[in-house]
């Protein structure tokens, strides 16, 4: 296969992978938590503080343990997936504090929004699964949020869903609330039912909340991304190789602390590093950056013999226009293309993560269709090719009445919701309706077409229950 962008040889793999090694075995990386130094510990690391100095051989002894691939099952069993070699997935986006609505106003998310991008998920031909935290409600108590996400991604929605890794306790309630949807904690211990986000606190840190998840979420069999986003030339190198380097030490020692927690934990190699933009001082995820760091990360989790992340649809523009579709496009489909496994930030994403936006849900959502139809395998069989029926139409005949073209009209090539394929007229005597108006307009009638899945009453009485019993606690 020949692709322009650029394909990691032997030499490439082996400096990043020794440097990191270098990093890991002589700088150390510090983990912010008592119980992570203890496990260390007893596995024979050395520990300095907090500061653990992982050795080679201790690393390839991790990776030897994590799964290549494995499967997440969702409350309808029916749309489980599997993520790791062939198989991929899209999520939504992650982590907004905002919304900016079609009139590119922005406010404070509300529960509301989060309620509402869970029935979206639901009802989507092109997301395999929940996210987690789409957008962080304001309106709501932040020490207990977690709960009330967990609850509208298990009642309004039944795909796969991703866990809560906000803090230790906030991972535990996650699984308390995972054992209530899936018949008890023995079910959930040895099949996954979530996807938690663990990143790294870079340069060569983890935070405490985020290594009491990563904890808690290993040692209960469920599957955690370790990640890392580096700010080129602000928490890491200014090159993209020494990006490489940085986060692959800091990912590899997330990986290699949960497969000592628990061996065969899965795991998901991540990253969605990309450059500091030098007149502002922020984070740019629309730069052509991401998009290689997208692909040396894809490269680099298939050298372990690890799924991989990364973002999708990532923009750093604040409004669903050109400047987003451009740099979405060129992050999701490189994502795509370079064998990402779990996309992450496919749909809604503005401003560099700082909002969320239902109209670029929709369009993202698109793409995401649009991709998955360019990936589908051309079909070069007898029956597909059909070289009689071409003679058959022969010089100067047209295919338009044919059978064939009336049999296959529907399902042969990807349609659209949302993009025009109309011309000039027809377009003009709709309104001349932009693509983010036609977006809103789709979603008040998808929403009104919403239905609650269903789930057992006790079930739901139970889950409900017990959020309400921790937000008294």
């Amino acid at each position: 296969m020949y692709d322009r962008i650029q394909e990691l040889n032997q030499n490439d793999f082996s400096r990043i992978h020794e440097n990191a090694m270098d990093l890991l075995k002589n700088t150390g990386i510090v983990f912010n938590d008592d119980e992570a130094i203890e496990i260390f510990k007893k596995n024979g690391v050395k520990v300095e503080g907090k500061t653990v100095f992982l050795t080679e051989a201790q690393v390839r002894s991790a990776l030897e343990k994590a799964p290549t691939k494995f499967t997440v099952k969702g409350r309808n069993p029916a749309k489980s997936v599997t993520i790791g070699e062939d198989d991929f997935v899209f999520a939504p986006g992650y982590g907004a504090p905002y919304i900016i609505d079609g009139q590119g106003v922005q406010r404070e998310a509300v529960m509301e929004d989060y309620d509402t991008f869970c029935k979206l998920i639901h009802t989507s031909k092109y997301l395999d699964m929940n996210g987690w935290m789409m957008v962080e409600p304001s309106d709501m108590p932040p020490s207990t949020v977690h709960m009330d996400m967990m609850l509208s991604n298990f009642l309004l929605c039944d795909k796969p869903c991703m866990g809560s890794p906000v803090s230790r306790q906030g991972a535990r309630d996650g699984l308390e609330m995972a054992a209530i949807a899936f018949g008890g904690k023995e079910k959930i211990m040895d099949q996954p039912v979530s996807v938690s986000l663990i990143n790294s606190l870079s340069p060569l840190q983890f935070s405490d909340e985020m290594v009491g998840s990563l904890i808690e979420l290993a040692r209960h069999g469920q599957a955690c991304i370790i990640a890392s986003l580096i700010m080129a030339g602000a928490s890491g190198p200014v090159t993209l190789g020494g990006v490489a380097t940085l986060q692959n030490a800091e990912i590899l020692a997330g990986i290699t602390l949960a497969q000592m927690v628990r061996e065969g934990a899965p795991v998901i190699y991540g990253s969605t590093s990309s450059a500091m933009d030098m007149k502002t001082g922020a984070l740019s995820i629309g730069a052509p950056a991401l998009a290689k760091n997208i692909n040396i990360t894809a490269q680099m989790a298939r050298f372990y013999k690890l799924p991989s992340r990364s973002g999708g649809g990532l923009t750093d523009a604040l409004f669903p226009d050109g400047q987003a579709g451009v740099e979405s496009a060129l992050a999701l489909s490189t994502a795509a293309r370079s064998g990402i496994n779990f996309i992450l930030h496919s749909c809604g994403i503005l401003g560099s993560y700082i909002a969320m936006s239902f109209e670029k849900f929709l369009l993202d959502e698109e793409l995401c269709g649009m991709l998955r139809q360019m990936l589908k395998p051309l079909d070069f069989s007898d029956e597909s090719i059909d070289v009689e029926m071409i003679k058959k139409v022969g010089i100067g005949g047209q295919y338009l009445t044919n059978p064939k073209t009336f049999k296959l009209c529907r399902t042969e090539f990807f349609l659209p919701d949302l993009m025009s394929r109309s011309n000039y007229d027809a377009w003009s005597v709709a309104g001349k309706k932009k693509i983010h108006e036609v977006a809103d307009d789709k979603l008040s009638k998808r929403l009104a077409t919403y239905e609650k899945p269903d789930i057992d009453p006790t079930m739901e009485k139970e889950l409900t229950e017990y959020v309400n019993r921790r937000k008294n606690e």
